[in-house]
């Protein structure tokens, strides 16, 4: 797929999470993209894998653009960024449980740890969904 036709998938799933949820996040992008899928994520989050990038379906490259492009339609829409830990699923909670944080990249670089990690809020659209549910 060349960069382009990715670009159009990148903002097609970026649309349909902020409509659905208000909310934008890397990881969703990916899914909807089917860059990622949703077993490979949950094998993830239950520590199964050592980083993210490790189950997607593209290689580095193509992450590195759908990320941009990811930052790029957020800060064109207004979205407001929200860091968000994401810790490892499955661990029992007995007296001092040790929290363990999960890896996005290969690298484990911080900027690229913290933009996949960076989810991007849409305000009003939230609103719009909490008054749809009150009606």
């Amino acid at each position: 797929m060349n960069d382009t036709k990715l670009i159009e998938k990148v903002q097609t799933a970026f649309n349909h999470q902020r409509e659905k949820r208000g909310y934008v996040a890397p990881v969703d992008v990916l899914m909807d993209m089917g860059v990622l899928s949703k077993p490979k994520y949950e094998d993830w989050r239950f520590g199964k894998v050592p980083y993210l990038e490790q189950v997607c379906t593209c290689n580095l490259r193509k992450l590195s653009v759908v990320m941009k492009e990811i930052r790029s339609c957020a800060q064109k829409s207004d979205l407001k960024p929200s860091f968000c830990f994401y810790k490892q699923w499955g661990q029992k909670k007995k007296g001092m449980n040790k929290v363990i944080s999960l890896r996005f990249s290969k690298s484990g670089h911080l900027d690229i740890e913290r933009q996949y990690a960076t989810h991007y809020v849409d305000h009003k659209r939230i609103e719009e969904l909490k008054e749809g549910k009150r009606v």
